[in-house]
């Protein structure tokens, strides 16, 4: 399998877990963004591409230049995770993209962690991806030491198929990528 993507719009929409509304990322999240995303364990892990130290409008400039547009283009989307229980509380994002060999990426601010609520986002993003998009395959980047991203990946079924070196935020790593097809997706056990 090439891993390779096709482009086309299609429309985001919210989507909801048990503890979880994902929602479009727009303008209107960079605030939320600027003050919860520049902490070093959230970034180290991520591509280099990320600014840092973390500029004061960061947040602005990515979604409006980046994520926005991109999401006019079906290029990505985009979602800021908030809990059911309290939905205007923006707690991190996730995005799929069209990017060949690194197709999804997510944060989420340390005081959320370890309760299995990026889990809960990932699986219905990967659904969004596989059953909206129809896309082929799923592949995904992660630092080696990045432990918690990377059993997220085992629990989704998806296995490493490569390790390299990348640049992170942290600096040069190894790094593993992550695969899992659309046909594992849907037979995969639930």
């Amino acid at each position: 399998m090439s891993g390779s993507v096709t482009s086309g719009f299609v429309e985001i929409s919210e989507l909801k877990t048990r503890q979880l509304i994902l929602r479009p990322l727009e303008i209107a999240d960079a605030p939320a963004v600027q003050a919860l995303f520049p902490q070093w364990e959230v970034v180290r892990f991520l591509d280099a591409v990320v600014p840092w130290p973390y500029p004061p409008d960061g947040a602005a400039r990515y979604i409006g230049d980046l994520a926005l547009p991109d999401m006019r283009q079906g290029e990505a989307w985009h979602w800021s995770i908030r809990p059911r229980t309290a939905p205007e509380t923006l707690i991190g994002a996730i995005t799929v993209r069209l990017k060949p060999g690194d197709n999804r990426g997510f944060w989420l601010h340390p005081s959320w962690q370890g309760q299995g609520l990026m889990t809960e986002a990932c699986e219905v993003v990967t659904d969004f991806w596989f059953g909206t998009l129809e896309q082929p395959v799923l592949r995904v980047v992660k630092a080696v030491a990045n432990r918690r991203s990377r059993r997220i990946s085992e629990r989704s079924f998806m296995r490493v198929i490569d390790i390299v070196e990348r640049d992170f935020v942290g600096g040069r790593m190894l790094a593993e990528e992550w695969e899992i097809t659309r046909a594992e997706w849907f037979r995969r056990p639930r």
